[in-house]
Parts: structure tokens; C-alpha cells; sequence
């Protein structure tokens, strides 16, 4: 699976995330429990006015939740993709500054952050560049925190389904490859272990620039959503977004057929469980 251009914002992510309004709609928020442990491990919990950076922010679904924190938080939203940072332009936080910016460029001052925070992106730029370019404006009690809100019907291969229709509808998930890495690839976690690896393409290994192991959590959850509106949620997976065509209507078919399937469990509105969860990992800056 070829690695996505480091320099650059990736073309796949860009036509993918091209209907920021809908993304902004249909993607999840995040667990108020989550937050809280996520910040805790961040240490920035409690701690009034420090300094984060919302790394490839997005629409802004897990900027929104910093903003709204008691500690009031100087957050620096990042964001390459124009659509997607006028959405989150829109929100008029009171205490963010949205700028654009790149994982390997971004508008931040050395050792000036006192966490950094990517929600729902962290596998796009997996690289060594980007965790050199992190570490640099890390302080250096600084942490790096990645969250990801995780379907079923998009986990890891490893990963048991809590039902069959969410089986069929990952298996579907699987079948598109774009040559990109997401999370439920698990690549994501490589970067961080090649820093104890000694190459002239890696970082040296008397010189990790991160802590390992790796800090993990999760938190499962439930949330209920009528037949069209978890296809409009599935729909903004970028390698599902940006087909178009008789591949889509073969999609959708496999995926209309999934949800009438026998398992699928349905409310009184009749809005279908929908299975998933929050996951989180976080390691902090090694001083060089």
C-alpha cells in the first residue's frame, strides 16, 4: 500500500471530504467520557488556557468540544481542506484560531503547544515528517493525543462485528482500496515503531522523538439512525464518497440488502442500532 505524498494534502482525501456540509452532518461526535479521558491523558485537563493544537480539525467536530471545555483552551484549529475549514469557519468559536496548515508545516511556533490533538485524521499522515514537525512545537512536557470514532462496519479485520448486517456492510467497506491508509489498515501505529529503528530513512534510534509503549483506551457505544441517515453516515467515508455511477448504485444495493437483513435491531421510530466505538492512543514528546 503506497504512502501518501508528505508534502501535500492528498488528492483521494481532498475529492473525498469535498462535501464538508455533509461530513459535518452525518459524521459522529464524541463521548463526553472519552473527552474527558482523552484530555486527561493530554494533561490539559484542568488546566485553564492551555495551548492546543486541533491537528487536521475538519469540520471541527472535535474542535467544538475543546471550545466548549471550562478550562478555556487557546486552541489553533488545522485544517488543509478550504471546504471543510470554512465549516468549521462558520462556527465562530470563541477562543479558536482556524488556520490552514499541513501535518508536516504546521503554523506553530517551537515548543509552544502543550498538546496536539488529531481526531479522525492521524492515519492520513503517518510519517516520520509529520511526528518531526509535531515533536517540534510540542513543549517538552508536551503530549500528542489520536482519536478515532470507529463503526463496525469499519474496524480492523480483527475485529468481530457485533452483528451480521454490520459484517456485510464491512465486508463491503474492504472491498474498496484506494492505496491509502486508514485506520482500520492499523498502519497508523508503524511510524511510532520505527523510531526504534536505526536507518538513513527512519529516525534514529538513540533518538526517539516519541514515548512508547503506546497510551490505548476505548469506549463502545451505541447510537440509533434511520436506514437514510446511516447511509448518508457511511457515505462520508472518503473511498465511498467518491463513487459515482453503477459502482455506487452496486453499493448501495449491497448495503440496502445488509440493513433488512434479520439481525438488524431496530427502535419504535424504527431507527437501527448502529455499534461502534471511540478509540484513543496518546504518547508523550521526548526532550532531544
Amino acid at each position: 500500500m503506497a504512502a501518501p505524498h508528505h508534502h501535500t494534502f492528498s488528492a483521494i482525501a481532498q475529492t473525498g471530504f469535498a462535501k464538508g456540509a455533509s461530513y459535518d452532518q452525518h459524521r459522529p461526535s464524541y463521548p463526553p467520557e472519552a473527552v474527558e479521558s482523552i484530555l486527561q491523558a493530554a494533561h490539559v485537563a484542568g488546566q485553564p488556557q492551555a495551548t492546543i493544537v486541533d491537528l487536521a480539525a475538519g469540520t471541527g467536530k472535535f474542535t467544538v468540544l475543546l471550545d466548549a471545555r471550562d478550562e478555556q483552551f487557546e486552541v489553533l484549529a488545522v485544517e488543509p481542506h478550504e471546504g471543510m475549514r470554512k465549516e468549521l469557519e462558520r462556527k465562530e468559536l470563541r477562543k479558536v484560531t482556524v488556520k490552514d496548515g499541513l501535518s508536516t508545516s504546521i503554523p506553530a511556533a517551537d515548543e509552544s503547544v502543550d498538546a496536539v490533538v488529531v481526531a479522525q485524521a492521524f492515519h492520513w499522515f503517518a510519517n516520520e515528517e509529520s511526528l518531526k514537525e509535531i515533536h517540534r512545537i510540542l513543549k517538552p512536557s508536551g503530549t500528542l493525543a489520536m482519536v478515532w470514532n470507529v463503526e463496525d462496519y469499519n474496524a480492523p479485520q480483527a475485529d468481530s462485528p457485533t452483528t451480521s448486517w454490520e459484517g456485510k456492510v464491512k465486508a463491503l467497506t474492504w472491498t474498496f482500496d484506494d492505496g491509502q491508509m486508514r485506520y482500520r489498515h492499523g498502519r497508523w501505529r508503524e511510524v511510532f515503531d520505527r523510531q526504534l529503528k536505526a536507518t538513513p530513512l527512519t529516525i534514529s534510534a538513540a533518538n526517539p522523538l516519541f514515548s512508547l509503549p503506546l497510551g490505548e483506551d476505548q469506549q463502545d457505544w451505541t447510537v440509533w439512525l434511520t436506514k437514510e441517515a446511516l447511509w448518508q453516515r457511511y457515505r462520508t467515508l472518503s473511498q465511498i464518497a467518491i463513487l459515482e455511477g453503477e459502482e455506487l448504485e452496486k453499493a448501495h444495493a449491497t448495503f440496502t440488502d445488509a440493513v433488512t437483513s434479520a439481525d438488524v435491531e431496530t427502535n419504535d421510530k424504527g431507527e437501527i442500532a448502529v455499534h461502534g466505538s471511540t478509540r484513543w492512543a496518546w504518547t508523550g514528546k521526548v526532550p532531544v
